[in-house]
This record gives structure tokens, sequence and C-alpha cells, in this order.
């Protein structure tokens, strides 16, 4: 019965009715148009930016190879810290051979307990630059599922401030329509008595 009720309620606006305006057939189309891009457009785009940001990182862990380096200055903070705790990392002077056997050199970070001699994994790029290391897979994952949730509630919020802007709009043509009917009723009081 409750749910009988509450469906009739919220079609009203479509229903024959003498004190039905314009204003509330258009906002009961408004309503359900927002409903729809709600329910279809946020899963929509958040599978599509879910999407984009996996091919995205999922590239870029492609482009990206380890290669095993060897630390030959001494690693520096680079924000001049030197309360380091382990597995903070440190920027460091490196050589590496490339796949096609030419030498690099460069500077990457490493752990800040390498010492110079010592073999890190760094990571470059297709043309041999070092780089950041690659997102995990978890990383990815998490990444993606953020960006499509992100999107999904973006689309949900634009389209309800924008029901919201309307329904104000709408409701402020209702209130002028109203006090002008109350202006010609009040005008014609008194003459009926005549």
């Amino acid at each position: 019965m409750r749910a009988s009720t509450r469906t009739q309620r919220s079609l009203w606006r479509w229903r024959r009715n003498p004190l039905r305006r314009p204003e509330d057939v258009l906002e009961g189309w408004v309503l359900l148009v927002a409903w729809v891009v709600i329910a279809a457009g946020g899963p929509v785009a958040g599978i599509v930016s879910s999407q984009g940001v996996t091919d995205a990182l999922e590239q870029r862990r492609a482009e990206r190879q380890a290669v095993t380096a060897t630390v030959v200055g001494p690693a520096t903070r680079s924000d001049g810290d030197s309360g380091a705790t382990a597995g903070d990392q440190v920027f460091a002077a490196v050589h590496w051979t490339a796949p096609d056997g030419t030498r690099h050199s460069g500077r990457t970070w490493v752990d800040e307990r390498a010492e110079t001699g010592d073999h890190v994994v760094a990571w470059t790029d297709q043309q041999d630059r070092l780089v950041p290391r690659p997102p995990t897979r978890a990383q990815v994952e998490m990444d993606a599922v953020v960006t499509g949730a992100a999107a999904s509630l973006a689309v949900a919020g634009a389209t309800a401030a924008g029901y919201y802007g309307i329904h104000i709009g709408l409701d402020r043509r209702r209130r002028l329509a109203w006090e002008a009917e109350w202006r010609q009723v009040a005008s014609h009081w008194g003459q009926a008595a005549n």
C-alpha cells in the first residue's frame, strides 16, 4: 500500500488536474530525465573513466622496464632532512647498461641504505631514460576504482544540482504566478457585494 501511494504521489505531475500548471509538468519531465541520467549516465561515466585510467596506467607499465643499476655516487636526500627512517628513498647517481649494450648514467631514487657499488633496480622508458617506478597492478586497480567512483558521483551530483536549479527557477515562476492571481482575485473582492 505504501509503495503504490508513493508512486501515485510522484506521478501527480502527469495526471489531469485543474490545479496543475505547465511548470509542474515541466518539472516532472526534468525530474524523470534527471533520474535516467543518474541511473544510466553515472555508471557509464564511471566505467568509461575507470577504463581510461586503467588503459593509461597499463600503457605506462608496459613502456617501463626494470634494469639493474650500480650506485656510483653518494645518496642524498632531496629535502635536506637527515632524520630518515628505514625504507626511505633517497636520490643517487647510478650507471646501467641498456638491453642494446650502451652504457647510461643518471640519478634515481634508491633505498637510503644503498652505498656506492650496490646494485639497485632502476626503471627506464623506451628511450633508456630513468623514470619513476610504474604503478603496481594493485595501484592501477585502486586508481581505476577511485576515478570511476568519482566520475559516477560527479555525474550524479551535477545532475542533481541541475535539477535543483531548475526546481528553484520553476518555484520562483509559480510564486510569481500565484501573486499575480491573488492580486487579480483581491481586485474583485468587494465588487461582488455591489
